[in-house]
């Protein structure tokens, strides 16, 4: 077991006793995961020999972790084996970054599954997402889901909150519902409500809340969150790690957040798993593909992007 994992799991255990100081949340400090892509070749099958350049170029720019099989990592386009095959080469390559996992389905038995396989593979701690075919289903239905999850858990487990994809918010009450389970960790925040993760963190002081939104890590900080989880980061990771090296060092982090935001405006209009793939090509890794529904880029979209990257001082 890595020295992080025997940390976040003997973090988990003393979580009844953490102080509601937001300074003191989170005594790993605040944590920031990129939401990895998963590259694929022109043919449609993981490319695993691109993961290790990936991992470490992402650990030279500042990323302290990675999340495999998230939404940026077209999760819903592997199937279950495949999605075990690509942790497990995560892992393999992760190169002294802590690494983070989404292990959710429409349906309990297989993400039961994953989280098993999460858990004997070595993973800090497993994102999951809510049964996101049935919208609108009832509160209890989500408790007895959760409940299995979370009685089935080895590891950390912090539940996914990202409504405008998954259809299936989680919200305040039901997580009233879930807090006293000693292996709920926390909740990533990917709804882009500012004042919602605000009211995540301030009502729920024992849970690790992380933030999905770029925009809102520099407030999210100073409010007491553990860290970040965001998409971007996979060609943004030197810009979105400054935001969190001036907050650990107490001073600049609105000129970092600044110049995070400043990119992003840049950017506008390029967000997503194409454009970041195809970014990677220009940055220094070889360029990887899409499954569908995802298409890359024409020829006119490319020459617009690269236009934009270096714009925004991406390849110098």
């Amino acid at each position: 077991m890595s020295e992080s994992r025997r940390e976040f799991l003997g973090l988990l255990a003393s979580a009844p006793a953490l102080s509601a100081d937001p300074q003191r949340q989170n005594p790993l400090g605040p944590r920031f995961f990129v939401a990895a892509v998963t590259p694929v070749d022109p043919a449609g099958r993981l490319d695993e020999g691109l993961v290790p350049d990936l991992l470490a170029w992402l650990r030279e720019r500042g990323a302290d972790g990675v999340l495999v099989m998230g939404s940026n990592g077209e999760f819903s386009s592997f199937s279950v084996q495949e999605r075990k095959r690509a942790l497990e080469v995560y892992l393999r390559a992760r190169n002294g970054l802590d690494v983070f996992c989404q292990i959710g389905t429409p349906n309990l038995p297989e993400t039961l599954d994953l989280m098993a396989h999460a858990a004997g593979a070595g993973v800090e701690a497993v994102l999951v997402l809510p049964p996101f075919y049935f919208k609108n289903p009832p509160l209890e239905g989500l408790v007895r889901y959760y409940t299995r999850v979370l009685e089935a858990a080895r590891i950390p487990v912090l539940l996914y909150h990202i409504p405008g994809s998954s259809g299936v918010p989680i919200t305040p009450e039901l997580l009233h519902k879930l807090e006293g389970h000693p292996r709920l960790y926390g909740l990533k925040d990917s709804s882009g409500d500012a004042e919602g993760t605000l009211r995540f963190i301030r009502e729920f002081p024992r849970l690790r809340i992380l933030t999905g939104s770029p925009r809102h890590i520099a407030v999210m900080l100073s409010n007491g969150a553990a860290g970040a989880i965001t998409g971007n980061g996979n060609i943004l990771a030197r810009e979105t790690a400054a935001v969190f090296r001036a907050f650990r060092q107490g001073h600049g982090v609105e000129a970092a957040q600044a110049r995070l935001d400043s990119v992003l405006d840049q950017l506008r209009g390029f967000e997503g798993i194409p454009a970041m793939k195809f970014a990677h090509g220009l940055m220094g890794l070889r360029q990887s593909y899409c499954r569908p529904p995802f298409v890359e880029f024409d020829d006119r979209r490319k020459t617009e992007f690269r236009l934009r990257l270096e714009q925004a001082g991406l390849l110098a």
